[in-house]
């Protein structure tokens, strides 16, 4: 394709070359070292692994194209015949050309963008769920856990993000529509949001789960971090999927007047539930709809696992889907992957292994367990390194208060020194009196919480769920919470 019809409509001046010559063959890229020939190189500032300095770079891997914006220095004397293009905004650009690029594949299948603190990836692998086994349909998911079509993975570079940036996002979207899919859904990071990977996708369906505290180290303030999430309904979505449980919920409904749909566990709303039963196999409850009733059961216990059903619903029932068939779907989905995973393990305890890593996640899934322990239950628990550090000692505070015995461990420490992180951690902990060890070493912490357990125990083991690595001083060290468990016990 011509870069001037990828550039079409929007403001940009060419510094060198010329648009209309110049074909682009392999996409856009922003990591230099991803550059094939016939590609866009877009230099975002402060990219990790590219940026304005990286142009050089590029161009000598074969880009046919630069986008850099007013503030990038000088452009380099040898670009030979490669084509530079000053923008406003080189995410906002890219986005476009990525999705015009691919045909805009967005377009052609039905979307749904799942935004929230907690719950993102659960209604997404609800989601993927139910329309499979509801409609035998094809379903791509982007996500924490990757991205795939039903079990076929979809191989990307380990640096691809829970929201892939704009490039990767419309390859993968291209890819899956060229699989026919007929539906693809996606989770819709804060951060996603604010730097536009979700530009030009056509969001047919926005959903809302909740807003609690985490990632203020990216934004700073609540007030910000709201905000961010608030995108996706500032035009990015046709309509939206709100949880009324959530104040949040009010302000998007003035957002989009007349184009959100709403869900709730304690209050009215378009789909609701009442009849709350919870016990370790999983949660009942009624569903009630224009109206009507449906007895409703999911392989996941918790209020909170509730709700997520609820947005499941909502959303693939505003698709056209029926929601008789929808709600049967849901009592025959599997466990989702490292959110309330359970197994039982030999002697009569039982492990479950939970993404939880958030004061208000972490809050739930304790509150959960409690309600149906019959013995202790154990939490193995750290927090990320490079990350909230104000979150930490409310997190210990939390484990303190609902378990009889925590095991402080490393969870992607990054950069940071993990014997600070748990200092941090412990002195939330110590407040409650509960009884505490540390060990540094994840695998050794799940042993130890895995040989205290006794006939009725459940252990915990919370933070990075379906995860298939540590993050240790930059490298992506690969570990499994639950697969780490079925080795120690022999499963």
């Amino acid at each position: 394709m011509k870069l001037s019809d990828l550039m079409a409509e929007q403001d940009h001046h060419a510094l060198r070359g010329t648009p209309d010559r110049t074909d682009v063959t392999a996409g856009v890229t922003f990591d230099a070292d991803r550059v094939t020939p016939g590609c866009v190189f877009a230099a975002v500032p402060g990219h990790a692994t590219g940026g304005p300095d990286a142009v050089a770079p590029a161009v000598a891997r074969g880009a046919v194209a630069v986008l850099v914006d007013e503030q990038a220095p000088p452009l380099p004397a040898a670009l030979g015949d490669v084509c530079a293009v000053r923008v406003p905004d080189v995410r906002k650009a890219a986005a476009v050309v990525a999705s015009r690029y691919f045909g805009e594949p967005g377009r052609a299948m039905d979307l749904i963008a799942v935004t929230g603190t907690n719950g993102k990836t659960s209604v997404s692998y609800m989601t993927e769920s139910v329309l499979r086994l509801a409609e035998q349909a094809r379903v791509g998911v982007i996500g924490t856990a990757g991205s795939r079509i039903g079990d076929e993975v979809i191989p990307m570079p380990p640096s691809v993000l829970s929201t892939p940036e704009s490039p990767d996002l419309q390859y993968l979207l291209g890819h899956m529509r060229d699989r026919a899919c007929g539906s693809v859904v996606l989770e819709a990071t804060s951060m996603g949001l604010l730097t536009h990977r979700l530009d030009r996708t056509f969001v047919d369906i926005g959903v809302f789960t909740n807003l609690t505290q985490d990632h203020l180290d990216d934004h700073g303030t609540m007030e910000n971090y709201r905000d961010a999430k608030l995108r996706l309904f500032q035009g990015l979505c046709r309509r939206a999927v709100v949880n009324a449980d959530d104040p949040v919920g009010a302000g998007i409904r003035k957002l989009m007047p007349g184009a959100v749909t709403t869900y709730a566990l304690d209050g009215d709303a378009d789909y609701r539930a009442s009849d709350l039963a919870v016990d370790a196999s999983g949660s009942r409850f009624t569903l009630h709809h224009e109206g009507r009733k449906y007895p409703a059961a999911i392989p996941s216990p918790g209020r909170f696992s509730i709700s997520n059903a609820l947005a499941t619903v909502a959303a693939c029932h505003l698709l056209g889907h029926g929601l008789a068939g929808l709600v049967d779907a849901l009592e025959r989905m599997p466990q989702i992957p490292g959110r309330f995973e359970r197994l039982q393990i030999p002697g009569g305890a039982s492990v479950i292994v939970d993404y939880a890593h958030s004061p208000d996640s972490l809050s739930k899934v304790l509150t959960t367990i409690r309600g149906f322990a019959r013995g202790r239950v154990i939490t193995v628990f750290g927090c990320g390194g490079d990350r909230d550090t104000t979150k930490r000692a409310d997190m210990g505070v939390i484990a303190g208060t609902h378990s009889d015995l925590c095991v402080l461990t490393s969870d992607n420490p990054r950069f940071e020194d993990p014997e600070a992180i748990l200092d941090q951690i412990a002195e939330g902990i110590a407040s409650t009196g509960t009884p505490f060890e540390r060990l540094t070493d994840r695998r050794p912490a799940i042993a130890a919480a895995l040989a205290e357990a006794g006939p009725h125990d459940i252990v915990l083991v919370a933070g990075k769920g379906s995860e298939p690595h540590q993050s240790i001083r930059g490298e992506l060290l690969p570990f499994s919470d639950m697969a780490t468990v079925r080795e120690l016990i022999g499963a």
